[in-house]
């Protein structure tokens, strides 16, 4: 590490101007949150191999800012050369840079791995001192970075209809619309799960997401895809002509971004898309819409250029004229958010599969619990007794038993992999909120302490997240509270009714209230979008007391997590978590003409009731866990065998009076 920051401040010093600091952000080309092996640049520099974080190199410092998620994780890993900044706690890292770094100062950054919208912060935070934003011409951290891993060529593949539920030709069509009314004559797409979803692909080049590393670009007249053409079969070439996607090398993005500002890229399109002239060339007096929304045009000049600041890199835009750039949201943000029925119930059917496994996961965990580590169990509450060590045929660590896991998931139709790094965690390793074992380091399971699991798959049909906190021994009295206060608040959120505009911002609070009454809390969202084979964290929307939270209302037919928690450093934690379909409510009455919306479960697996306090739930949420687990037993049931229906029926045996 010291010889990396070494190699770097070399570098930075090389530079014309020498950079006084180097940002070494954690995305890639798309503003991804999870990267690729070879794009793990901030990874390589520091250390830190959480999914969130930045890296600043000064002259004396290294510094690495990240998440609550990662605190504890971040503490673990980084050496005694990098300084660990918290976010929301610490300076944010364009304040820290603007008041500690000198007047004047240069600050280097990949201009490929930062968006238009942090960029732009950045240099006005800048301003006041006359430090300046430097754009590198090569990435400084591959300079150094020798054993660097290679691109992989792995296969682009077309995704059915039967699972997209929806054409490229339809997706297109609404685009198009979307171009017309905002007075923009093209639009460039860099997030990877936008492309693959607007032109119904998907590939593997991204652990744990089935996405393609590729850019897109769409015009009133054409289509582009800017990808790899080693990936690309004779079936997907098929695919995407077809639909008018003219395919182009990877790094002719750059380019032809450059003929996108001069309006000059249509011309050297071979596979223009026949529009009917009033869908593209004429614009209703009524919705047509200057960029700024306050004056009307007579007709449409299709003058913009389309980019989204929190996903477009900063490269592509110094390409663009400022004056003539669109800088809004994707519109594919909220359409890909907005599941279509055959998403819908490809979501409900992958779930359902999916509870099978996690159950089937519990039974088996169960039986080696007591076999192996001679634990009461998942039902019962006596005091281990202890094995001896060379009776042990298995030992049970957190990596082997989500290996197990993940072999009950891979038995299911349609499995392709899990949704992210399955969350296998005992005790003190709970309270890391994204813990990650590593097979050298991970900790032996123990009946008498809390087990954390937080896991997900990749289905053609659908992607998967849940989480569910379980106890093999004895639980204490806290845990118990802590665990019955983390269940009431998820209950409380997913039985929420609400009118429409009602953001995740506003809903937050209903999941940490039965924990605030204790002077309890925790330092993460409560919910996220999920994918349709796509991301397991999908925007634009979410449940959290983050302030972007407030930026997209919850609509019918999206797809969001309920996931509260609770941590307690060096000794357990807690979290459960369901993903949710919005769907419109029947209510007795509609206050304001507004109409009202309501969660629909679709995750199935059991709450131990082991760990609940009875005591601490009122009527109605007893109710809702006998109703629930009624449900659940009976969608599980023709997924599993003799052996596991009689678990799982005692494990939702009714509770309460």
């Amino acid at each position: 590490m010291e010889d990396t920051l070494s190699a770097l401040r070399s570098l930075m010093l090389s530079q014309s101007p020498p950079l006084d600091a180097l940002v070494v952000p954690s995305e890639d080309y798309h503003q991804s949150e999870y990267v690729s092996a070879r794009d793990k640049r901030r990874e390589f520099v520091s250390g830190f191999t959480g999914s969130a974080g930045l890296a600043l190199i000064t002259k004396n410092e290294a510094l690495l800012w990240t998440d609550g998620r990662y605190f504890l994780q971040a503490e673990q890993e980084l050496s005694a050369q990098w300084k660990l900044m918290r976010i929301g706690e610490d300076p944010a890292v364009d304040i820290w840079m603007a008041d500690n770094l000198p007047k004047e100062a240069s600050i280097g950054v990949d201009p490929w791995c930062i968006s238009i919208d942090t960029a732009q912060r950045w240099e006005r935070a800048f301003a006041e001192k006359q430090q300046k934003l430097v754009p590198t011409s090569k990435n400084l951290v591959d300079e150094v970075w020798i054993n660097r891993p290679q691109p992989q060529i792995n296969a682009v593949i077309v995704h059915p209809l039967k699972f997209a539920g929806r054409s490229v030709a339809d997706k297109l069509k609404d685009l198009r619309k979307k171009l017309v009314h905002e007075q923009a004559r093209g639009i460039i797409f860099t997030a990877l799960d936008e492309v693959a979803w607007l032109y119904n692909i998907r590939g593997s080049d991204v652990a744990y997401c089935p996405v393609v590393h590729a850019f897109a670009i769409v015009t009133s007249n054409s289509a582009f895809i800017y990808v790899d053409k080693r990936k690309v079969s004779v079936e997907v070439q098929a695919h995407l002509v077809e639909n008018g996607i003219e395919i182009r090398e990877y790094t002719a993005v750059s380019s032809d971004t450059t003929l996108l500002a001069t309006d000059e890229l249509d011309s050297v399109s071979t596979a223009k898309v026949a529009l009917a002239e009033t869908e593209v060339r004429k614009i209703p007096n009524e919705t047509a819409k200057h960029a700024n929304g306050e004056h009307q045009a007579e007709e449409n000049s299709n003058d913009l250029i389309w980019a989204d600041p929190g996903s477009c890199c900063y490269a592509l835009y110094a390409k663009l004229n400022p004056d003539t750039v669109l800088l809004h949201q994707s519109p594919l943000a909220l359409a890909k958010a907005l599941k279509n029925s055959v998403e819908l119930d490809g979501l409900k059917k992958a779930h359902i599969r999916d509870g099978a496994a996690v159950v089937q996961y519990l039974v088996w965990l169960d039986k080696k619990m007591q076999d192996i580590l001679g634990a009461s169990g998942y039902f019962l509450e006596n005091d281990s007794v202890k094995k001896e060590k060379h009776l042990q045929s298995l030992k049970l660590t957190e990596v082997t038993v989500s290996d197990q896991l993940e072999g009950f998931r891979a038995s299911k139709e349609h499995f392709r992999g899990l949704s992210f790094p399955t969350i296998s965690s005992v005790g003190p390793n709970a309270a890391i909120i994204h813990y990650s074992p590593k097979a050298e380091t991970c900790a032996e399971l123990d009946p008498d302490k809390i087990y954390l699991f937080d896991s997900g798959a990749q289905y053609l049909d659908g992607t998967t997240d849940i989480t569910r906190t379980v106890h093999f021994g004895k639980p204490s009295t806290h845990e118990k509270a802590c665990y019955t206060a983390v269940l009431k608040g998820h209950i409380a959120l997913g039985n929420a009714r609400f009118p429409n505009g009602t953001n995740g911002h506003s809903l937050d609070i209903l999941a940490r209230i039965p924990l605030w009454k204790d002077g309890l809390d925790y330092r993460h969202g409560t919910g996220h979008g999920i994918g349709s084979y796509l991301n397991v964290h999908e925007g634009p929307h979410l449940i959290s007391f983050r302030p972007q939270a407030r930026n997209v209302p919850l609509q019918s037919s999206m797809t969001v997590t309920d996931e509260p928690g609770y941590y307690e450093d060096g000794e357990f934690g807690i979290r459960l978590e369901n993903v949710l379909i919005v769907k419109e409510a029947g209510t007795n009455f509609n206050f304001g003409d507004r109409g009202y919306l309501s969660f629909e479960h679709i995750t199935w697996a059991p709450y131990q009731t082991k760990l609940i306090d009875l005591n601490l739930l009122c009527p109605e949420e007893i109710d809702w866990l006998n109703s629930y687990h009624s449900t659940c037993r009976d969608i599980l049931a023709p997924y599993l065998n003799e052996v596991e229906n009689a678990w799982l029926k005692k494990a939702t045996e009714p509770v309460g009076a």
